[in-house]
């Protein structure tokens, strides 16, 4: 799993790029605060080599908790910028800011 981050100069967005290795899994989505947890809104595509993987713009100055969704089970990413308690999830998810 790798997270990816670059940021725009020219507008108040960063590029994230979420990549999730998972062969064996059919579909995968990221789903977090930026998209409403809408696993239509945070599809990744999958690569030839087993690497889902997608880039989506989001407003920078902001922190998102986020999850995977891989074959309908939830995975953090162990690369996150750290972990957060979810008392709706009752279980803790994956923080990224940007």
């Amino acid at each position: 799993m790798a997270i990816k981050k670059q940021f725009i100069k020219t507008k108040p967005v960063c590029k994230v790029t979420f990549s999730l290795e998972a062969k064996e899994a059919n579909t995968a989505a990221v789903i977090g605060d930026f998209n409403s947890w809408n696993p239509a809104e945070g599809e990744l595509s999958k690569l030839k080599n087993g690497t889902f993987k997608a880039t989506f713009e989001l407003p920078k100055d902001n922190t998102f908790e986020f999850r995977y969704l891989v074959d309908g089970d939830y995975v953090n990413d162990p690369e996150a910028d750290s972990f957060r308690w979810n008392e709706f999830a009752n279980a803790e998810n994956s923080i990224l800011e940007v």
